[in-house]
């Protein structure tokens, strides 16, 4: 059951940054990350009474919180990679430090102990980085030689989903699902401060916002079931496989975009899926 939640998870997320990512070639990436976090809010909100939570302590909201913050930080600098790169190569980028970050954090907080493959997928997703972040010198766009410009705000957001997985594997079982509406609730107030200096930013039209809604959805849905799966196996195995949702975006990018790779970059990206598969592994 953990695997599917997982998988499941991975294929949410996916969707979610498709979405996501289209929108923010229309609109701010920030606003995007505002709209889906608010909408992702008050979903969560409306479902949180109806699950079991026998034992919520400040801790486990903090945690939650926390998570919240990563959450916030990795939406909007994805969707600001993808609205300046190719979905082909950001995302990747992006989940190789999201997968290898979780699998440290769990050697180093969760007594977690990795066997040789999942040390080997971290050693592999070094050469993946550098050869997905190569550029052919083409005009930097979306669709050509987009990875360089991507480069910086897809690591961050690696970075910052995982936060996002470390500290929700953090929060007790037994407080239900009030982590998440902690962490739904401070990934929105933490876009919002980000787009507060520019409200005319939130002026969009209204199928923009209502797409944007629809991506906050999908991720809440995609938090959930992380969550679920990650209470049922350790972190990095849950943390790795969600760590498949690239595969959504990428082939988006390539069928319906038209994105083409160099042979750098996509021998980089059979590293990075190498990288994932060998954690997972270990």
């Amino acid at each position: 059951m953990g695997e599917a939640l997982a998988l499941v998870s991975a294929l949410c997320f996916g969707l979610t940054d498709v979405a996501a990512g289209l929108l923010s070639r229309r609109a701010h990436s920030i606003t995007v990350a505002c709209y889906g976090q608010a909408f992702g809010t008050v979903l969560m909100a409306a479902v949180v009474p109806f699950a079991a939570a026998p034992e919520v302590h400040p801790a486990d909201l903090g945690w939650g919180a926390l998570s919240g913050v990563g959450t916030g930080l990795g939406a909007a600098a994805l969707f600001h990679a993808m609205s300046v790169g190719r979905f082909s190569t950001v995302v990747p980028l992006s989940v190789v430090a999201g997968a290898a970050l979780p699998v440290l954090a769990g050697v180093a907080l969760l007594d977690e102990r990795p066997g040789v493959a999942a040390w080997a997928g971290i050693a592999a997703s070094v050469p993946a980085l550098w050869l997905i972040a190569r550029s052919t010198g083409g005009r930097g766009g979306p669709g050509d030689g987009g990875a360089v410009a991507g480069l910086l705000p897809a690591l961050l957001a690696g970075a910052a989903f995982a936060l996002q997985y470390t500290a929700l594997a953090q929060a007790d079982p037994a407080a239900g699902l009030w982590p998440l509406l902690a962490n739904r609730a401070a990934s929105a107030v933490l876009v919002f401060a980000l787009v507060l200096p520019r409200p005319a930013r939130l002026r969009v039209p209204a199928l923009i916002g209502a797409g944007a809604a629809g991506s906050g959805a999908l991720s809440t849905a995609a938090i959930t079931a992380f969550a679920l799966a990650g209470r049922a196996q350790d972190l990095s195995t849950a943390a790795v496989l969600t760590s498949m949702y690239p595969v959504v975006p990428v082939l988006w990018g390539v069928a319906a975009l038209g994105e083409r790779l160099d042979r750098h970059q996509s021998f980089g990206l059979v590293c990075a899926a190498a990288a994932i598969g060998l954690i997972a592994a270990g």
